[in-house]
């Protein structure tokens, strides 16, 4: 399931290029990306990181649980636990798994993150200028970094930013952190 996934995820990649009439020259240029990666990327010879699918959902003005919604069937009202699909960057330590049934015509999602201890991810632009974002850190903790702001969230805390420039998230360890993001679209 994870290789198919994968497959629609670079098919879908490639579509969205098409859709704008983008050489992959242009699309290096506007995401920072080397135009061998995005080929590789949509060609499905490599999985995509954290931080450059979130380079490319800035470049589409999409939310990353929008992307993958996108290379998902219709989803149902309900989502069980082993039904949730759920997302790896080996490189980073970041596992992301969709908690809510994710829809292209809905604003709102819910998302389980989790970083291993040390894992550090940083994100240039945010997929959509001005996203709402609540993080509810459920074990562990993490610095957040929001428009040039960093803040520590620990188990039991929450906070709350609608993003409109570059974030990242950091575990600081010595433990993982486990947190919930409740996004909403502008």
């Amino acid at each position: 399931m994870i290789q198919d996934v994968e497959a629609r995820l670079a098919e879908r990649l490639a579509a969205l290029r098409a859709e704008r009439g983008w050489s992959l020259e242009e699309l290096a240029s506007r995401s920072g990306i080397s135009r061998s990666t995005l080929s590789r990327l949509e060609r499905g010879e490599i999985s995509p990181t954290a931080a450059l699918l979130g380079r490319l959902c800035a470049v589409y003005e999409r939310t990353m649980s929008r992307l993958l919604a996108e290379v998902e069937s219709e989803p149902p009202q309900v989502v069980t636990a082993a039904g949730q699909p759920v997302w790896h960057d080996e490189e980073s330590g970041f596992v992301r798994r969709s908690v809510s049934p994710p829809h292209p015509g809905l604003r709102g999602e819910v998302v389980e993150g989790r970083l291993r201890a040390g894992a550090d991810i940083a994100y240039d632009t945010p997929p959509v200028p001005g996203l709402e974002q609540h993080i509810w850190v459920l074990e562990g903790a993490v610095e957040i970094t929001a428009d040039g702001r960093t803040h520590r969230v620990e188990a039991g805390d929450c906070l709350r930013f609608r993003l409109w420039g570059a974030s990242r998230f950091r575990c600081p360890g010595p433990d993982p952190v486990r947190y919930a993001i409740f996004v909403v679209l502008p």
